[in-house]
């Protein structure tokens, strides 16, 4: 199990490599909850580290981690959120599937999809893994003020792995 910060959080960014161990999830949630406490994102708390777990949780499950690959989280306050990023060594894709309702997983990624406004795939070429993220914006304050804008329309516009 490894938790190393690195690169320059000026900015107010989180980096963070992890093992493939299941309990740097539990870690890796906790480190959310501090920033999105600094942030002001107390809001975003519960959706924000379900959508980091499962994603994690992907990422240690299928990922190719050897010690020198490890997995990557890196969490960053957007003008009126938050995103997840997730990285690892693997090239394979996620997918969303059904899960039976007695199956103990597959669920992950349409909870991911159900809590985030958005979510998708950055694929590394030449073998270099992906980065699965996904973006949460706070509430609006007055949700009568754009009460006409979206009527009808879709969730097409998201971009899926």
């Amino acid at each position: 199990m490894s938790l190393n910060r690195h690169g320059s959080q000026t900015d107010g960014s989180v980096v963070l490599r992890w093992s493939s161990h299941p309990r740097c999830v539990a870690l890796a949630r906790l480190e959310l909850r501090k920033a999105l406490a600094g942030w002001g994102l107390a809001e975003l708390e519960d959706s924000a580290l379900l959508v980091l777990s499962e994603l994690l949780t992907n990422a240690g499950r299928h990922a190719q981690v050897v010690p020198e690959q490890t997995i990557e989280t890196y969490y960053f306050r957007r003008p009126a959120g938050l995103r997840i990023e997730v990285y690892d060594a693997s090239p394979e894709l996620p997918c969303r599937r059904t899960a039976e309702p007695e199956a103990s997983g597959g669920r992950g990624l349409v909870l991911v999809d159900a809590l985030a406004d958005e979510w998708g795939v950055i694929e590394h070429g030449g073998g270099q893994g992906k980065t699965v993220w996904a973006a949460l914006s706070l509430p609006d304050p007055d949700p009568n003020l754009n009460a006409g804008a979206g009527a009808g329309a879709d969730e097409g516009g998201r971009e899926r792995g």
